[in-house]
């Protein structure tokens, strides 16, 4: 059933008085009721325009429905079809100026927690499935890589 809640669902976070004390994340991230209820704030929309608003063209309805069902691993592998850092980009993409500002349910209402919910994919991929590396095969070429930004990192 769809949430037509109008406001996002809100992240837990470290009490300030416990963070000031350590270099843990402030944000905590969403439970699996969380995440599902957040989910189910998405309207699947026909002309996608979150996707438009996404530098990597994350199939994000599709990922979001599978939250929505409870289908973590499904929606996992949705996000890493075109995006090789979820975790990161689920924490520090701009996503108030991309996806979810082109989110229909924030014309009336704040957007759909996009980022949020990649996060939280992303983590429960960690927590539970582990990291799954393709190695292509080998073909003699050697390369290097310069930086260490996004592109180098994937």
């Amino acid at each position: 059933m769809a949430n037509m809640q109008p406001n996002k669902t809100p992240m837990p976070e470290q009490d300030p008085k416990v963070r000031a004390r350590n270099f843990g994340e402030v944000a905590l991230g969403y439970t699996e009721e969380m995440a599902r209820s957040e989910a189910a704030r998405c309207l699947n929309c026909k002309n996608r325009p979150c996707v438009a608003g996404c530098p990597v063209n994350v199939h994000i309805p599709e990922f979001i429905a599978k939250v929505a069902e409870g289908d973590f691993a499904a929606a996992y592998e949705i996000i890493a079809e075109t995006n090789s850092l979820p975790a990161v980009c689920g924490r520090v993409c701009p996503q108030e100026s991309q996806c979810e500002s082109k989110c229909v349910r924030g014309i009336k209402g704040e957007p759909v927690a996009i980022g949020r919910l990649e996060r939280f994919v992303a983590d429960w991929h960690m927590a539970n499935g582990g990291v799954k590396t393709l190695t292509p095969p080998q073909n003699g070429h050697k390369v290097a890589v310069i930086g260490a930004g996004p592109a180098g990192l994937t």
